[in-house]
């Protein structure tokens, strides 16, 4: 009976000293409560404050706990101007690679880029020949006709001359057209030619430094 009456009491102390399970208090979680902000104005001064103005609401916020420390931040949102200059980049830096590819898989050396520069200058530089000779052929019917003209008047002196003929008029005038158009073509050409240059002169430049580049790696 005594043993007994003594296990009770044993039991009863220790039931005693477990702490109760304290209730968790609604609307509680394990993250730190947000009890301030953090951002940085356009002079690069940083703020804080319980809200965030709205003239910054589009750039980086830091959202701090009750010690100060940042439980989450958003990034900046960009404007469509920075998204589209992004963009551009991202776009630019493609075509870089592409070319780059494309210069290290078909040429093996300078002089390859440089066969193929003069090979289509020479094609262009016949047709600027071609431009040319016909500039020259139009110049040479057009002093004939100003030689015909000073038979008519107003060119000539003569006080029987006649008026000049349309037929002449029309075709000084057709010859003045041709050799405009002609120049324009010669022009054309010939700045064709200093673009061509130009874009493989580039295209040499840049193969030198990715020939490089492969040989540090």
């Amino acid at each position: 009976m005594k043993k007994r009456l003594a296990f009770a009491l044993l039991l009863s102390c220790t039931v005693a000293t477990v702490p109760a399970a304290q209730p968790r208090k609604a609307g509680t979680s394990n993250e730190p409560a947000v009890r301030s902000y953090r951002w940085t104005d356009e002079n690069g001064a940083v703020h804080y404050g319980d809200t965030v103005p709205a003239q910054y609401a589009q750039r980086s916020i830091a959202e701090l706990n009750s010690q100060g420390l940042a439980v989450r931040e958003r990034p900046a949102q960009l404007s469509a101007a920075e998204q589209a200059s992004i963009s551009e980049r991202s776009q630019l830096d493609a075509r870089t690679k592409q070319r780059d590819n494309f210069l290290l898989t078909t040429y093996t050396s300078t002089q390859d880029i440089e066969s193929l520069r003069d090979e289509r200058l020479a094609q262009i530089e016949t047709q600027v020949a071609a431009s040319r000779g016909y500039v020259e052929a139009v110049q040479t019917r057009m002093q004939g006709l100003k030689t015909r003209m000073r038979n008519f008047k107003p060119y000539s002196t003569k006080p029987n001359a006649r008026r000049l003929p349309d037929t002449l008029t029309a075709e000084i005038v057709q010859t003045l057209n041709e050799e405009l158009s002609q120049r324009a073509v010669l022009i054309s050409r010939q700045k064709e030619q200093e673009t061509l240059r130009s874009s493989f002169q580039a295209d040499i430049d840049r193969y030198r430094q990715l020939v490089v580049q492969q040989s540090k790696r």
